[in-house]
């Protein structure tokens, strides 16, 4: 392989909606991690079962999310647009109430 087929990220099936999804994601953590530094969080006790911050709310909602949209996957034939607003709603419970 030569140097660039790595630099043009030849070895991977980038498409664009798989680069949007790096970036949001890469912005998201970004944004966590500026509002962790202007505020910083301390750990409390929502319905999760286990006291957490902000990031392991933020974390166990993106697990959530990956698992949300692998069951959508799995079992129905409808389009993703479904799951992703399942997962967001998802998120934000977490965030608020987790």
């Amino acid at each position: 392989m030569d140097d660039t087929a790595l630099l043009a990220l030849d070895w991977m099936a980038w498409t664009p909606v798989t680069a949007a999804f790096f970036i949001g994601i890469a912005l998201l953590l970004s944004g966590m991690t500026a509002w962790e530094l202007i505020r910083p969080t301390r750990e409390r006790k929502g319905f999760l079962p286990i006291t957490t911050t902000r990031g392991d709310r933020f974390f166990i909602g993106l697990l959530s999310a990956a698992f949300i949209h692998l069951f959508w996957l799995g079992l129905t034939e409808w389009t993703l647009w479904g799951a992703l607003a399942l997962a967001a709603a998802n998120m934000a419970v977490l965030l608020r109430y987790g």
